[in-house]
Protein backbone atom coordinates (compact mmCIF):
# COMPACT_ATOMS: atom_id res chain seq x y z
CA UNK A 1 0.00 0.00 0.00
CA UNK A 2 1.04 3.50 -0.76
CA UNK A 3 1.80 5.46 2.25
CA UNK A 4 2.35 9.37 2.86
CA UNK A 5 4.12 9.71 6.42
CA UNK A 6 3.88 13.11 7.59
CA UNK A 7 6.32 15.24 10.06
CA UNK A 8 9.21 12.67 9.71
CA UNK A 9 12.42 12.63 11.33
CA UNK A 10 15.50 10.51 10.50
CA UNK A 11 14.46 8.05 13.12
CA UNK A 12 10.91 7.51 11.68
CA UNK A 13 12.35 6.30 8.08
CA UNK A 14 14.91 3.81 10.58
CA UNK A 15 12.25 2.13 12.29
CA UNK A 16 9.21 2.75 9.60
CA UNK A 17 12.12 0.63 7.06
CA UNK A 18 13.03 -2.15 9.27
CA UNK A 19 9.09 -2.73 10.45
CA UNK A 20 8.58 -2.82 6.74
CA UNK A 21 11.21 -5.14 5.16
CA UNK A 22 8.43 -7.91 5.40
CA UNK A 23 6.08 -6.11 4.43
CA UNK A 24 6.88 -4.20 1.76
CA UNK A 25 4.70 -0.57 1.65
CA UNK A 26 5.74 1.60 0.08
CA UNK A 27 6.37 4.73 2.34
CA UNK A 28 6.98 7.95 1.00
CA UNK A 29 8.35 10.06 4.23
CA UNK A 30 7.78 13.69 4.48
CA UNK A 31 9.20 16.19 6.91
CA UNK A 32 6.73 18.99 7.27
CA UNK A 33 3.42 18.89 9.37
CA UNK A 34 0.55 17.86 7.86
CA UNK A 35 -2.02 21.21 7.56
CA UNK A 36 -4.19 21.75 4.92
CA UNK A 37 -1.41 23.99 2.78
CA UNK A 38 0.70 20.61 3.00
CA UNK A 39 -2.26 18.09 2.23
CA UNK A 40 -1.69 18.27 -0.96
CA UNK A 41 1.38 16.44 -0.62
CA UNK A 42 -0.79 13.69 0.07
CA UNK A 43 -2.31 13.26 -3.57
CA UNK A 44 -2.90 10.30 -4.50
CA UNK A 45 -1.89 8.27 -1.43
CA UNK A 46 -4.93 5.64 -0.42
CA UNK A 47 -3.11 6.12 2.89
CA UNK A 48 -1.27 9.00 5.15
CA UNK A 49 0.78 8.49 8.72
CA UNK A 50 -0.11 11.10 10.90
CA UNK A 51 1.77 12.19 14.16
CA UNK A 52 0.76 13.79 16.98
CA UNK A 53 1.00 17.50 15.98
CA UNK A 54 -0.53 16.92 12.54
CA UNK A 55 -3.40 18.90 12.01
CA UNK A 56 -6.94 16.23 10.87
CA UNK A 57 -9.91 18.61 11.40
CA UNK A 58 -12.42 18.94 8.88
CA UNK A 59 -10.80 20.97 5.65
CA UNK A 60 -7.46 18.77 5.89
CA UNK A 61 -9.60 15.48 5.93
CA UNK A 62 -11.90 16.86 3.24
CA UNK A 63 -9.09 17.68 1.11
CA UNK A 64 -7.39 14.25 1.68
CA UNK A 65 -10.66 12.60 0.92
CA UNK A 66 -10.56 14.27 -2.34
CA UNK A 67 -7.22 13.64 -3.15
CA UNK A 68 -7.84 9.98 -2.70
CA UNK A 69 -6.78 8.88 0.96
CA UNK A 70 -9.03 6.22 2.48
CA UNK A 71 -6.82 5.34 5.42
CA UNK A 72 -5.83 7.82 8.10
CA UNK A 73 -2.66 5.39 9.77
CA UNK A 74 -2.12 7.42 12.98
CA UNK A 75 1.49 6.25 15.11
CA UNK A 76 0.21 7.15 17.94
CA UNK A 77 -2.04 6.46 20.81
CA UNK A 78 -4.10 10.06 20.97
CA UNK A 79 -6.72 10.42 18.46
CA UNK A 80 -7.74 14.04 19.62
CA UNK A 81 -5.82 15.73 17.11
CA UNK A 82 -8.23 14.27 14.18
CA UNK A 83 -12.03 15.29 13.96
CA UNK A 84 -13.53 11.98 14.02
CA UNK A 85 -17.06 13.02 13.49
CA UNK A 86 -15.47 14.82 9.93
CA UNK A 87 -13.54 11.45 9.22
CA UNK A 88 -17.34 9.34 9.65
CA UNK A 89 -18.69 11.71 7.48
CA UNK A 90 -16.25 10.97 4.40
CA UNK A 91 -15.70 7.88 5.00
CA UNK A 92 -12.43 8.09 6.03
CA UNK A 93 -11.33 5.14 8.51
CA UNK A 94 -8.67 6.16 11.56
CA UNK A 95 -6.73 3.89 13.05
CA UNK A 96 -4.22 4.01 15.78
CA UNK A 97 -1.66 2.50 17.79
CA UNK A 98 -3.12 1.89 21.03
CA UNK A 99 -0.13 0.70 23.64
CA UNK A 100 3.58 1.00 22.42
CA UNK A 101 5.39 0.75 25.62
CA UNK A 102 3.42 1.95 28.29
CA UNK A 103 6.86 1.44 30.10
CA UNK A 104 8.53 3.78 27.87
CA UNK A 105 6.08 6.92 29.24
CA UNK A 106 5.98 5.17 32.72
CA UNK A 107 9.23 5.24 33.22
CA UNK A 108 9.99 8.69 31.69
CA UNK A 109 7.27 10.12 34.01
CA UNK A 110 9.23 8.77 37.46
CA UNK A 111 12.68 10.37 35.77
CA UNK A 112 10.83 13.71 36.07
CA UNK A 113 9.26 13.10 39.83
CA UNK A 114 13.62 11.98 40.90
CA UNK A 115 14.67 14.74 38.61
CA UNK A 116 12.59 17.39 40.20
CA UNK A 117 12.49 15.80 43.74
CA UNK A 118 16.05 15.72 44.10
CA UNK A 119 17.05 18.81 42.02
CA UNK A 120 18.94 16.65 39.76
CA UNK A 121 18.62 18.84 36.94
CA UNK A 122 19.71 22.32 38.60
CA UNK A 123 22.85 19.80 40.68
CA UNK A 124 23.95 18.48 36.86
CA UNK A 125 24.39 22.32 36.12
CA UNK A 126 26.10 23.52 39.21
CA UNK A 127 28.59 20.63 38.92
CA UNK A 128 29.82 21.29 35.79
CA UNK A 129 30.66 24.90 36.85
CA UNK A 130 32.53 23.81 39.74
CA UNK A 131 30.06 24.43 42.07
CA UNK A 132 29.28 21.73 44.94
CA UNK A 133 27.10 23.46 47.04
CA UNK A 134 23.99 21.39 48.75
CA UNK A 135 21.97 24.45 49.28
CA UNK A 136 18.80 24.69 47.27
CA UNK A 137 19.13 20.71 46.52
CA UNK A 138 16.91 19.60 49.76
CA UNK A 139 14.54 16.91 48.63
CA UNK A 140 12.22 14.75 50.72
CA UNK A 141 11.94 10.47 50.06
CA UNK A 142 9.15 9.53 48.07
CA UNK A 143 8.85 6.48 50.65
CA UNK A 144 5.47 7.70 52.43
CA UNK A 145 4.50 10.14 50.35
CA UNK A 146 0.74 10.04 48.39
CA UNK A 147 1.23 9.87 44.67
CA UNK A 148 -1.89 10.54 43.18
CA UNK A 149 -2.55 9.07 39.56
CA UNK A 150 -5.11 10.32 37.25
CA UNK A 151 -6.22 7.84 34.76
CA UNK A 152 -5.41 4.05 34.81
CA UNK A 153 -5.02 2.76 32.06
CA UNK A 154 -1.58 1.05 30.53
CA UNK A 155 0.67 3.76 31.37
CA UNK A 156 -0.80 4.95 34.77
CA UNK A 157 -1.38 0.85 35.89
CA UNK A 158 2.79 0.70 35.23
CA UNK A 159 3.44 4.28 37.07
CA UNK A 160 1.27 2.61 39.74
CA UNK A 161 3.20 -0.38 40.25
CA UNK A 162 6.67 1.16 40.29
CA UNK A 163 5.85 4.23 42.97
CA UNK A 164 4.61 1.07 45.26
CA UNK A 165 8.06 0.09 44.80
CA UNK A 166 9.26 3.30 46.13
CA UNK A 167 6.66 2.34 49.06
CA UNK A 168 4.32 5.60 48.15
CA UNK A 169 0.40 5.58 49.45
CA UNK A 170 -1.30 5.09 45.82
CA UNK A 171 -4.52 7.48 45.20
CA UNK A 172 -6.19 6.90 41.96
CA UNK A 173 -9.28 8.31 39.61
CA UNK A 174 -10.41 7.13 36.60
CA UNK A 175 -13.94 6.08 35.85
CA UNK A 176 -13.15 2.41 34.83
CA UNK A 177 -10.91 1.01 37.80
CA UNK A 178 -8.40 -1.06 37.21
CA UNK A 179 -8.33 -4.07 39.25
CA UNK A 180 -4.63 -4.95 39.29
CA UNK A 181 -4.06 -1.13 40.62
CA UNK A 182 -6.49 -2.53 43.24
CA UNK A 183 -4.30 -5.81 43.83
CA UNK A 184 -1.31 -2.65 44.86
CA UNK A 185 -3.10 -1.59 47.26
CA UNK A 186 -4.39 1.99 45.02
CA UNK A 187 -7.52 3.31 46.31
CA UNK A 188 -9.63 4.81 43.94
CA UNK A 189 -11.47 8.32 45.33
CA UNK A 190 -12.98 11.43 44.03
CA UNK A 191 -10.76 14.36 42.10
CA UNK A 192 -11.37 16.20 44.96
CA UNK A 193 -9.93 13.87 47.72
CA UNK A 194 -7.12 12.79 45.34
CA UNK A 195 -6.45 16.79 44.79
CA UNK A 196 -6.47 17.13 48.82
CA UNK A 197 -4.18 14.37 49.60
CA UNK A 198 -1.62 14.06 47.13
CA UNK A 199 1.74 15.05 47.86
CA UNK A 200 2.29 14.18 43.74
CA UNK A 201 -0.39 13.88 41.15
CA UNK A 202 0.45 12.60 37.65
CA UNK A 203 -2.01 12.64 34.80
CA UNK A 204 -2.33 9.88 32.45
CA UNK A 205 -5.81 10.51 30.85
CA UNK A 206 -6.77 11.06 27.35
CA UNK A 207 -7.56 14.11 26.28
CA UNK A 208 -11.12 14.65 25.63
CA UNK A 209 -13.75 17.75 25.82
CA UNK A 210 -14.28 16.18 29.45
CA UNK A 211 -10.62 16.70 30.69
CA UNK A 212 -9.93 19.65 28.65
CA UNK A 213 -7.84 21.90 31.35
CA UNK A 214 -8.66 19.24 33.83
CA UNK A 215 -6.00 21.34 36.21
CA UNK A 216 -7.41 24.62 36.09
CA UNK A 217 -7.33 27.34 38.90
CA UNK A 218 -10.34 25.44 40.90
CA UNK A 219 -8.58 22.51 41.21
CA UNK A 220 -5.06 23.90 41.98
CA UNK A 221 -6.57 25.98 44.54
CA UNK A 222 -7.94 22.09 45.63
CA UNK A 223 -4.69 20.70 45.96
CA UNK A 224 -1.92 20.76 49.05
CA UNK A 225 0.30 23.59 49.12
CA UNK A 226 3.32 22.53 47.51
CA UNK A 227 2.38 19.74 45.56
CA UNK A 228 4.08 18.51 42.59
CA UNK A 229 2.61 18.23 39.00
CA UNK A 230 3.68 15.69 36.38
CA UNK A 231 2.32 15.74 33.02
CA UNK A 232 3.49 13.11 30.27
CA UNK A 233 -0.27 13.24 28.69
CA UNK A 234 -1.15 15.30 26.54
CA UNK A 235 -0.85 18.88 26.65
CA UNK A 236 -3.87 20.79 27.14
CA UNK A 237 -4.87 18.78 29.82
CA UNK A 238 -3.18 21.76 31.72
CA UNK A 239 -4.12 25.46 31.50
CA UNK A 240 -1.44 26.90 31.51
CA UNK A 241 -2.15 30.34 32.55
CA UNK A 242 -3.66 28.79 35.60
CA UNK A 243 -0.40 26.72 36.16
CA UNK A 244 1.90 29.92 35.95
CA UNK A 245 -0.07 31.76 38.64
CA UNK A 246 -0.03 28.70 41.10
CA UNK A 247 4.13 28.67 40.64
CA UNK A 248 4.48 32.27 41.19
CA UNK A 249 2.34 31.84 44.37
CA UNK A 250 4.40 28.90 45.44
CA UNK A 251 0.90 26.30 45.44
CA UNK A 252 2.93 24.11 42.75
CA UNK A 253 6.26 23.30 44.61
CA UNK A 254 7.14 21.33 41.17
CA UNK A 255 6.10 20.76 37.52
CA UNK A 256 7.35 18.47 35.12
CA UNK A 257 5.97 18.63 32.25
CA UNK A 258 7.12 16.26 28.45
CA UNK A 259 3.57 17.99 26.67
CA UNK A 260 2.38 20.95 26.39
CA UNK A 261 -0.82 22.39 25.13
CA UNK A 262 0.51 25.11 22.08
CA UNK A 263 3.74 22.86 21.49
CA UNK A 264 3.21 21.90 17.79
CA UNK A 265 4.98 24.98 17.00
CA UNK A 266 7.65 24.13 19.10
CA UNK A 267 8.24 20.48 20.04
CA UNK A 268 10.78 17.99 17.55
CA UNK A 269 11.93 20.81 16.30
CA UNK A 270 15.56 22.32 16.87
CA UNK A 271 14.64 26.26 17.64
CA UNK A 272 18.06 27.03 19.65
CA UNK A 273 18.80 29.72 17.08
CA UNK A 274 15.47 31.50 17.34
CA UNK A 275 13.74 33.39 20.09
CA UNK A 276 10.37 31.60 20.90
CA UNK A 277 7.99 33.57 20.28
CA UNK A 278 5.31 31.80 23.24
CA UNK A 279 4.99 33.86 25.97
CA UNK A 280 3.42 30.88 28.11
CA UNK A 281 6.29 28.93 27.58
CA UNK A 282 9.12 31.09 28.24
CA UNK A 283 7.34 32.01 31.12
CA UNK A 284 7.55 28.71 32.54
CA UNK A 285 11.33 28.15 31.50
CA UNK A 286 11.91 30.70 34.08
CA UNK A 287 11.49 28.82 37.13
CA UNK A 288 13.89 26.56 38.99
CA UNK A 289 11.37 23.99 39.79
CA UNK A 290 10.34 23.39 36.36
CA UNK A 291 11.22 21.20 34.54
CA UNK A 292 10.06 20.07 30.82
CA UNK A 293 10.98 17.74 28.52
CA UNK A 294 10.07 17.64 24.31
CA UNK A 295 7.39 15.52 24.06
CA UNK A 296 9.99 12.40 24.38
CA UNK A 297 8.32 10.07 26.99
CA UNK A 298 7.91 7.45 24.32
CA UNK A 299 11.14 7.47 22.43
CA UNK A 300 12.78 3.88 23.29
CA UNK A 301 13.82 1.59 20.84
CA UNK A 302 11.21 -0.57 22.26
CA UNK A 303 8.43 1.96 22.15
CA UNK A 304 9.37 2.40 18.17
CA UNK A 305 9.99 -0.63 16.95
CA UNK A 306 6.46 -1.22 18.18
CA UNK A 307 4.90 2.20 16.62
CA UNK A 308 6.42 1.17 13.17
CA UNK A 309 5.05 -2.56 13.42
CA UNK A 310 1.61 -2.40 14.71
CA UNK A 311 1.10 1.14 12.54
CA UNK A 312 2.12 -1.39 9.38
CA UNK A 313 -0.03 -4.31 10.62
CA UNK A 314 -3.00 -1.20 10.65
CA UNK A 315 -2.12 -0.43 7.28
CA UNK A 316 -1.89 -4.15 5.99
CA UNK A 317 -4.99 -5.57 7.18
CA UNK A 318 -7.08 -2.58 5.98
CA UNK A 319 -5.40 -3.14 2.57
CA UNK A 320 -6.56 -6.87 2.97
CA UNK A 321 -9.72 -6.06 4.36
CA UNK A 322 -9.46 -7.96 7.82
CA UNK A 323 -10.80 -6.37 10.40
CA UNK A 324 -8.90 -3.34 11.54
CA UNK A 325 -8.54 -3.91 15.51
CA UNK A 326 -7.13 -0.77 16.11
CA UNK A 327 -9.76 1.38 14.28
CA UNK A 328 -11.18 4.67 16.34
CA UNK A 329 -14.66 6.02 15.55
CA UNK A 330 -16.66 8.97 16.30
CA UNK A 331 -19.20 6.61 18.17
CA UNK A 332 -16.94 4.87 19.97
CA UNK A 333 -15.61 8.59 22.13
CA UNK A 334 -18.61 9.99 21.94
CA UNK A 335 -21.23 7.46 23.52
Amino acid sequence: MRVALFSTKPYDQTSFQAANAARRHELVFFEPHLNLSTAALAAGFPAICPFVNDQLDRPVLEALARQGTRLIALRSAGFNHVDLIAARDLRLTVARVPAYSPHAVAEHTVALMLSLNRKIHRAYARVREGNFALEGLLGFDLNGRTVGIIGTGKIGAVVARIMNGFGCRLLAYDPSPDEACRGLGVRYTSLTDLYEQSHIITLHCPLTPKTHHLIDATALERMRSGVMLINTGRGALIDTQAVIAALKSGKIGALGLDVYEEEADLFFEDLSNRVIQDDFFSRLLTFPNVLITGHQGFFTQEAMARIAETTLRNLSDFEQGRALINEVRAEQVLR
